[in-house]
C-alpha cells in the first residue's frame, strides 16, 4: 500500500485498487437485520449439519491479528486509541500484531515509536516494512512505459541490509523488539516506490538477508502472486535466510488462497497475510451486513490459505476496524471476534468449515480452552449444533455481533456430552469459548 492509494492523495491511485477487488465479482447488498442468539431461538432457525470440532486435528499456529500504523501519512494513534486497538476488554479490538513503516530517512524513524512501544507493552508483536531504500541506494530505470521506475542498486544490497538492521537496532534500543522486518512492501506493485523482480529478491535473500538481526519477511506480493514467492521456496539458500513468507490479498480470489508449494517446502517457516483492506476502501466500515464480508475473509485466510497472521491496513480509518473517533466499527467487530479470543500461540484445529449454506466455522485451541468462530452471512437464522470430538468441554461462553450489537456477551451455558446447539442469527458472527 502507498500513501498515494489512501489519504491524503488517495484518489490518484485508489480506483485501480478498487478495480482489482471488483474483478472478483459483485458483492451482494443485503438489508440489515437484528436477531438474538439463544438456544430458545433454535426452533425458528433453519437446521444445519453438525459442526464437528476435533482438537486432535491440529493445523497452523496462530501468531495474531492486527493492523498498520503510519503516523507520517495519517497521524499517530492517541493514547486511548492504542489501548482500544491492543486491549482485550469489552469494546476493544484485542489486536496482537502491529505493522509500522521503515522510513528511508533515519530522521523519520521516531513518529511510530510511541504506538509501537505501547503495543509491545500490551503484548503485541511488531513488524516493519519499507517502501523505499535510502535515496542514495536507488537508481532509476525504464520499466515498460514507466521511465522513472526505481530499484535498489546491486552495489547497495549490503548497505540496504545494514539499513534494515539499523532500524531494528533503533527500535530495540528504544524498547521494542521487532518480531520481523520485511525486505520490501509490494515489490510487484511499485509504481510509486521501489520495484524488485523475483530474481532480485532471491539474490538479496541469498547474499545479504542472513546479516539482519531479526526475522526476515518476504516478498509481500500485493496480490499473493506466487511468481514472487515460488522462487524463494525453490531456492534452499534464499529460503534459509527468510523466516516469514508474507503476502497481501488485494483482489486475490479465494481459489488462489491455498499454497501447496509452501506446504511442500515451507517447513519451519511462517505464512503471514501482512496487509489488506476488504472488500474496499470506499465504503464506511459500519455498513451492515457488508461488514460480515470481513468475517468471511478472515475465515478463508485462516482455513483456506492457512495464514498464521492477518493484518489490516490502517487501524484507524473510515473503512477500518477503528473509526476516526477511536471507537470500534462493524468491520472492527468482525475482526475482534477472532483477535480478542484467538490469541498468539493458539493452534487452529479441525472443524466443519461450511456446515450450512453461508455459514463459515473455524476452531482453535489454546489457553486451556477451544475457540469457535461462526459467521452466518445468510438471511435466516441457523440452528447450529457443535460437537467436540471425545466429548471435551463442559461449558460454553458466547459473544455476538449483529446489526445492533458489537461483540456482545451472550452469557455462559452448559454442554451435554461435548455438544451444544445455538441459533446463529441471520447476518451475524459469533464466538464461542469452550472450557
Amino acid at each position: 500500500m502507498a500513501q498515494s492509494r489512501n489519504e491524503p492523495v488517495e484518489g490518484r491511485r485508489s480506483a485501480s485498487r478498487r478495480a482489482i477487488v471488483a474483478s472478483m465479482g459483485a458483492l451482494p447488498l443485503l438489508a440489515a437485520t437484528a436477531s438474538f442468539a439463544r438456544a430458545s431461538d433454535a426452533g425458528s432457525a433453519t437446521a444445519a449439519a453438525a459442526a464437528v470440532i476435533d482438537p486432535s486435528a491440529t493445523r497452523q499456529t496462530i501468531r495474531g491479528f492486527g493492523g498498520m500504523a503510519h503516523a507520517a501519512w495519517i497521524g499517530d494513534l492517541t493514547t486511548a486509541q492504542r489501548d482500544m486497538a491492543f486491549g482485550t476488554g469489552d469494546g476493544q479490538l484485542g489486536f496482537t500484531l502491529l505493522r509500522i513503516p521503515v522510513p528511508e530517512d533515519r530522521a523519520a524513524w521516531s513518529p511510530d515509536l510511541a504506538t509501537a512501544k505501547r503495543a509491545a507493552q500490551l503484548g503485541a508483536a511488531v513488524i516493519a516494512s519499507p517502501w523505499n531504500p535510502p535515496a542514495s541506494m536507488v537508481e532509476t530505470f525504464v520499466r515498460g512505459t514507466q521511465t522513472d521506475a526505481r530499484r535498489l542498486r546491486y552495489s547497495m544490497y549490503g548497505a540496504y541490509a545494514q539499513h534494515l538492521n539499523d532500524f531494528n537496532t533503533y527500535l530495540r534500543n528504544n524498547g521494542v523488539n521487532l518480531y520481523g522486518i520485511s525486505v520490501q512492501n509490494e515489490p510487484d506493485y511499485a509504481h510509486d516506490w521501489t520495484w524488485w523482480t523475483p530474481a532480485e529478491m532471491v539474490r538479496f535473500l541469498r547474499e545479504n538477508a542472513g546479516s539482519i538481526g531479526t526475522r526476515v519477511i518476504a516478498p509481500e506480493s500485493f496480490q499473493y502472486l506466487k511468481n514472487m514467492s515460488d522462487p524463494i521456496l525453490n531456492d534452499p539458500v534464499a529460503l534459509a535466510n527468510v523466516d516469514v513468507i508474507g503476502a497481501h490479498l488485494y483482489g486475490t480470489p479465494f481459489g488462489n488462497f491455498p499454497y501447496p508449494l509452501f506446504k511442500q517446502k515451507g517447513a519451519g517457516k511462517e505464512l503471514w497475510m501482512t496487509e489488506v483492506y476488504y472488500p474496499n476502501s470506499s465504503d464506511s466500515a459500519d455498513l451492515w451486513p457488508q461488514a460480515l464480508d470481513v468475517g468471511e475473509h478472515i475465515h478463508r485466510a485462516m482455513v483456506d490459505a492457512e495464514f498464521q497472521a492477518y493484518i489490516w491496513w490502517y487501524i484507524r480509518r473510515s473503512y477500518g476496524p477503528m473509526r476516526e473517533d477511536g471507537t470500534m466499527s462493524k468491520r472492527g467487530a468482525a475482526m475482534a471476534h477472532f483477535a480478542r479470543f484467538v490469541r498468539p500461540g493458539y493452534v487452529r484445529i479441525g472443524a466443519t468449515a461450511n456446515p450450512a449454506a453461508n455459514v463459515y466455522v473455524s476452531a482453535y485451541r489454546g489457553g486451556g480452552s477451544a475457540v469457535v468462530v461462526a459467521v452466518n452471512k445468510g438471511t435466516a437464522a441457523v440452528s447450529q449444533q457443535f460437537t467436540m470430538v471425545n466429548g471435551a468441554g463442559s461449558s460454553v461462553a458466547s459473544w455476538l455481533t449483529d446489526a445492533s450489537r458489537n461483540v456482545a456477551s451472550q452469557g455462559t451455558a452448559g454442554m451435554s456430552n461435548g455438544s451444544f446447539t445455538r441459533a446463529l442469527p441471520a447476518r451475524s458472527v459469533m464466538t464461542f469459548v469452550i472450557r
